[in-house]
């Protein structure tokens, strides 16, 4: 993979983020943006377990996806308290996955305010995820193919970021929204997954307070160097191209899938599989 460096900035303004990141679509790590927020002083994850810790939480670990799974189906559910102390003690590959904050925990909302980039920010979504050591997320992007501005809260996590000119050499999965689930993009083995040498995308490191821009549709990869979690904040695609396909995928893609697995069982995930390897090759 040829990776260059996330540029990295200590404060930004709104006309500085819309010229020079935003229209462009480059992402952008923001060290020192909201370090006026209560939750960059208050937010870890003893305080997490004690505002809810009696919350039960959806898991997700890095097991293939199986026919079985319904879309975005947690694989395992704990009490927060019980979680917490899970990532303290140990290297955990269960993470939480889309956790609504203000449905959740609404205190939580007074923690934080809603920045002025420019976008009009959905206020009805920030999203936590957690993970502990070692842990990752598929290289995936999200169905929206959203603007997400990505807010990390304690220790430190590695980001590999690509754009969509980059679907054929990432073995994409077809009508999916990930990559080969066994690549693993941290330590690549190019012999096996040879078009990943052709891949041009981004990494950082963040680390607390941090805030990352990723632009619409970027594939992520996430992996946890130390446990810690981050909240997620997103606008609607703005370019018709994106927002039409974000509606694809909402309104059709997820549930042809899910018919596909129905009718046809694993047979389906093995083929979609298959076809992942198959299409890259064509494109080399």
């Amino acid at each position: 993979m040829q990776l260059q460096k996330i540029n990295k900035v200590k404060t930004i303004t709104k006309e500085d983020f819309l010229k020079n990141y935003f229209k462009p679509q480059k992402p952008v790590v923001i060290e020192r943006f909201v370090e006026d927020w209560p939750a960059v002083s208050k937010w870890d994850l003893d305080y997490m377990a004690e505002v809810a810790g009696d919350k039960t939480v959806p898991l997700y670990d890095n097991r293939p996806v199986s026919h079985k799974d319904g879309f975005n189906e947690p694989h395992a559910e704990m009490k927060m308290k019980e979680y917490v102390e899970l990532l303290k003690k140990e290297p955990t590959k269960y993470r939480i996955f889309l956790w609504n904050i203000l449905k959740e925990v609404p205190q939580l909302q007074k923690d934080f305010s809603y920045p002025d980039f420019g976008l009009k920010l959905m206020k009805g979504l920030p999203m936590l995820f957690f993970g502990g050591k070692d842990s990752y997320t598929f290289m995936h992007y999200d169905i929206d193919l959203a603007n997400i501005f990505h807010f990390h809260f304690q220790g430190k996590k590695e980001v590999i970021l690509f754009d969509q000119k980059q679907n054929d050499y990432l073995y994409k999965i077809p009508h999916s929204l990930i990559t080969r689930e066994d690549i693993d993009f941290h330590n690549p083995d190019y012999d096996k997954w040879p078009a990943l040498k052709k891949a041009k995308g981004f990494t950082a490191n963040l680390e607390h307070g941090n805030v990352l821009y990723m632009p619409e549709g970027y594939w992520h990869y996430m992996r946890y160097i130390t446990p810690g979690f981050s909240m997620s904040l997103r606008a609607i695609a703005r370019n018709p191209k994106n927002l039409a396909k974000a509606v694809y995928n909402i309104a059709i893609m997820r549930y042809l899938d899910q018919f596909m697995r129905k009718i046809k069982g694993q047979k389906w995930i093995d083929w979609k599989n298959e076809q992942a390897i198959v299409r890259t090759n064509k494109s080399l």
